[in-house]
């Protein structure tokens, strides 16, 4: 199967044996960490800004907001114009975004830099995607999504502790100024260093067709399993520190727990991504196989709240994550023509967007109903009912069955 999937999808002629994918490894970096570094910095300082509960919430949730609305937009717009120029234009409206975060007296100021940093992270996140797909082939794809995913956690897991850092010793605006800087270094790498890869001849599609496209199983399946994933790491980030908190536990030790998580998926994403490479017949259980994981992490948060088991729970989110996440996209690389990659790449970030937002509000809203472990064990059979329904379709959506989709 997996021989039939190399030599099915077209390269680029410009496609490099050794791509050089290192600008697209810190974009990735850079939006997880704006994501999570601003955010935890949000919520210690909000006082100190002038922020009201409510305030801290919008703003919080204008990063994400402008995220799902512009991810596909700017998907189909890599397609178009090609993804290095959408890729460098976003992170340098991300890096004036952060400047204007630098000089944020007011909490109006900092709305719009936070909204102006999830716009720009809605451009070069789902093209940076589409060119590490592009750039390396289906053959490779599980094992360079890996490494991009990896980025991503590391990201994620050092956001909340450089940030803090920073905010501790220098301020708030100095979170901003290093986010600014490790954007332009992330631009002028790219621009520097990798491809412009063609813009591809694209067919007219019908609304008919872009239905048909957007409801496969060969698209469904991993986006669904994404979303799962997403889902899981924004209930267990948000809500594993604060069953911490109610145990009596130093917040110190509910910020390891989500360390653990982010740690945990980057080390296992290169892995699984390099599994995938060389036995992409596996991909179906090993993504069902993280499914369970994700799955069983909840129940055990919900049904022994303790120490230990929340810290076997954050072990199971992380390898969870770890081997969905590249699995997915690798499949969505398998199975996408390149000259609609962009498109694909930045619906299958809105799936995760939403499957991030909607977690963490069905808890929520379970938990203020009756209580938080009810909640979760509640919300782990919605995850598995999910997981299992894209299991389903990830099968159905294998490259050998997607064969028309791509023709």
């Amino acid at each position: 199967m997996s021989r039939r999937t190399d030599s099915r999808a077209p390269r680029d002629p410009r496609l490099d044996p050794r791509p050089r994918l290192g600008p697209l490894y810190l974009a990735g970096f850079t939006t997880a960490f704006g994501a999570h570094g601003v955010a935890a910095a949000l919520g210690t300082e909000s006082e100190n800004i002038g922020l009201t509960l409510w305030g801290l919430g919008l703003i919080l949730a204008l990063y994400d907001i402008a995220e799902v609305v512009l991810k596909p937009v700017f998907g189909a717009l890599s397609d178009r114009i090609g993804t290095k120029p959408v890729i460098v234009g976003g992170l340098l409206v991300f890096a004036a975004a952060s400047a204007l975060g630098v000089f944020a007296a007011s909490p109006a100021l900092l709305a719009l830099a936070r909204l102006a940093q999830g716009g720009a992270a809605a451009a070069f996140s789902p093209a940076s995607s589409s060119a590490v797909a592009r750039m390396v082939g289906p053959g490779q794809a599980g094992r360079y999504f890996g490494k991009y995913g990896s980025w991503k956690s590391l990201g994620y897991a050092g956001g909340p502790l450089i940030g803090g850092a920073l905010i501790l010793w220098l301020g708030l605006p100095a979170l901003f100024v290093v986010l600014a800087v490790l954007a332009a270094v992330a631009a002028i790498a790219t621009a520097w260093r990798v491809p412009a890869l063609p813009v591809l001849p694209k067919q007219r599609v019908t609304v008919v067709e872009l239905f048909r496209q957007s409801t496969a199983p060969a698209f469904l399946g991993p986006v669904t399993l994404l979303a799962v994933a997403t889902s899981t790491l924004g209930i267990a980030v948000g809500f594993f520190p604060l069953i911490g908190a109610q145990l009596g536990l130093n917040p110190i030790v509910g910020m390891g727990l989500v360390s653990v998580i982010a740690v945990i998926s980057a080390a296992v994403q290169p892995r699984i991504g390099r599994l995938h490479d060389e036995a992409a017949h596996r991909a179906g259980p090993l993504m069902a196989a993280g499914s369970v994981a994700l799955v069983l992490s909840l129940v055990l948060a919900g049904a022994i709240p303790a120490l230990p088991i929340l810290i076997v729970a954050a072990v199971l989110v992380g390898a969870g994550v770890g081997i969905v996440t590249p699995l997915g996209f690798a499949r969505l690389a398998a199975t996408t023509p390149p000259d609609r990659m962009g498109r694909t790449m930045g619906s299958a970030e809105l799936g995760r967007e939403i499957g991030d937002a909607g977690g963490p509000i069905l808890v929520g809203a379970v938990a203020a109903a009756a209580s938080l472990p009810i909640a979760l064990v509640v919300v782990s059979i919605a995850t598995a009912a999910s997981a299992a329904l894209g299991a389903t379709w990830a099968g159905r959506g294998t490259p050998a069955a997607a064969e028309d989709d791509r023709g």
